[in-house]
């Protein structure tokens, strides 16, 4: 199932993080374990934030794949669903031929 994870990381935290070289460890390791098809990075609410879209084969994945952001960086998470363009119009086409 394609995903969108947000992840909200601590100031405090990654200011540590940038200093000792963690932050870009950290990142570089998740992405290379996900492989996102999209990564954006920027602020939201105020603080250092992330967005990725890959494919999370398996629920079981999210707490090998996240608890360094939560341990690390003090990170607020959010995991959700999305679709493509592509994906959109098969369920939509799904939806018309059930009508």
């Amino acid at each position: 199932m394609r995903v969108m994870l947000r992840a909200h990381l601590d100031t405090p935290a990654t200011n540590e993080g940038i200093k000792t070289g963690a932050l870009p460890q950290a990142i570089k390791s998740l992405m290379d374990k996900v492989k996102p098809e999209a990564a954006y990075f920027g602020l939201h609410e105020g603080v250092r934030s992330c967005w990725m879209v890959f494919d999370l084969q398996d629920s079981a994945q999210m707490p090998p794949l996240m608890e360094d952001l939560f341990l690390q960086f003090n990170a607020e998470l959010e995991v959700g669903p999305v679709m493509n363009a592509e994906d959109l119009a098969k369920g939509l086409a799904a939806m018309g031929s059930s009508a």
